[in-house]
């Protein structure tokens, strides 16, 4: 028996080491990396700047206990305040973590004003984390299996369906949960007048906006933050994968108004906020900004949509390419899995998202040549294929 719990379909890989945008298995074959740890490497792998930053923290310290203050997690604090607009922040380990966070942070804001709001609305297909609040807030059956009695209080409605969500708000609702992109769902984009007229209906309402960004923050979508796309702010925001650039660490933000709900004793996170964590996350923003990665994002995006748009008309088992950024899916009209092992055979990494679509999540840095080699492959393996002729 393996000594190691069967939790993960693994690919036939074993991969020892990685460089940049490129790994290497334990065979030394080379491939090229559009996974990026699931949206988590944002700047490759064995990154100069986060290696020497890590090393430094080594020596220095690697934990400290949030009984005592932490310098390096005040400034990431700071930093991410200051970017999103909102005005604190708690600091975990993973995006679930983060969602707990936020799902307990809104029903104690409620509490506090002695509201009997307690509901969660969030969205059919969706993806929340696996912890028993974040996985029945998720809006997919299948993680769900096995897992009852699950905890009440959690709804879905369609994404992108304003009527369904005004249908489904009580007296009883206290937020409004929602990915601005679908990462695990199947790169389904919550449009921008969606965003908007959401959260109008929270200020009606006076409902809580939360905001899933555990994959499409940090500039996976082009922008800091996917929501600044549809130039709308949350009460409450949720980061993870890319934050850390490989290190471990979730945050969960949230508005003045909402903060102070949380109180010495009422949440806590012995890991969150490590002085190791934060420094690789300051690396990240750093570099984000003084390598305009942010533009780049943008660029690299395009040129990866426009190359897989064109392969359409001569394949036609694509449905769709959608996206933001450097998160894009190819919708398929068959199943996606096979396309994803040749293309491994040949030495690309990608993934899916839901049984039909091709998701590619590449470094934030990814070269323009990295880019348009992914495209032949990709080319090589739909066109080869004989699902369709």
């Amino acid at each position: 028996m393996n000594s190691i719990m069967n939790t993960y379909a693994r690919f036939p890989l074993t991969l020892v080491r990685g460089k940049g945008s490129r790994v290497w298995d334990e065979k030394d074959n080379s491939y090229l990396d559009f996974i990026a740890g699931i949206a988590v490497n944002t700047l490759g792998h064995a990154n100069p700047a986060m290696t020497k930053a890590i090393a430094q923290q080594a020596s220095e310290m690697l934990h400290c206990s949030n009984l005592f203050h932490i310098p390096k997690q005040q400034l990431l604090a700071d930093q991410l305040t200051s970017l999103s607009g909102l005005d604190a922040a708690f600091f975990c380990n993973s995006g679930a973590e983060a969602n707990e966070a936020a799902i307990k942070l809104a029903r104690k804001y409620f509490y506090d004003q002695n509201s009997p709001r307690r509901a969660i609305i969030s969205a059919t297909q969706s993806f929340h984390g696996r912890l028993l609040s974040t996985l029945t807030a998720t809006g997919q059956d299948k993680v769900k299996i096995g897992f009852d009695p699950l905890p009440p209080g959690f709804s879905h409605v369609p994404l992108n369906d304003i009527k369904a969500l005004k249908l489904a708000i009580n007296d009883h609702t206290a937020a409004i949960l929602l990915e601005p992109l679908q990462g695990e769902g199947g790169v389904n984009i919550a449009e921008a007048t969606y965003l908007q007229a959401v959260r109008e209906l929270c200020d009606e309402q006076g409902i809580l906006l939360i905001l899933d960004e555990v994959q499409t923050g940090i500039g996976r979508c082009g922008t800091m933050f996917a929501f600044e796309q549809a130039e709308i702010k949350p009460d409450i925001l949720t980061l993870a994968k890319g934050l850390g650039g490989g290190m471990p660490i979730g945050a969960m933000l949230a508005s003045a108004a909402v903060a102070p709900s949380f109180g010495p004793g009422t949440h806590g996170s012995t890991f969150g906020g490590n002085p190791m964590s934060c420094t690789a996350s300051l690396t990240v923003l750093r570099e984000i900004a003084s390598s305009k990665l942010l533009d780049n994002v943008n660029q690299r995006g395009e040129q990866l949509r426009q190359g897989l748009q064109a392969l359409a008309p001569s394949v036609p088992i694509i449905k769709q390419v959608r996206g933001q950024g450097l998160l894009l899916g190819v919708e398929l009209n068959v199943e996606a899995a096979p396309f994803v092992a040749a293309a491994r055979d040949k030495g690309l990494l990608i993934l899916m998202a839901g049984p039909n679509v091709l998701r590619f999540l590449p470094a934030l840095n990814v070269s323009a040549e990295e880019v348009d080699e992914a495209l032949t492959t990709v080319a090589a393996v739909l066109k080869e294929s004989k699902t369709w002729v």
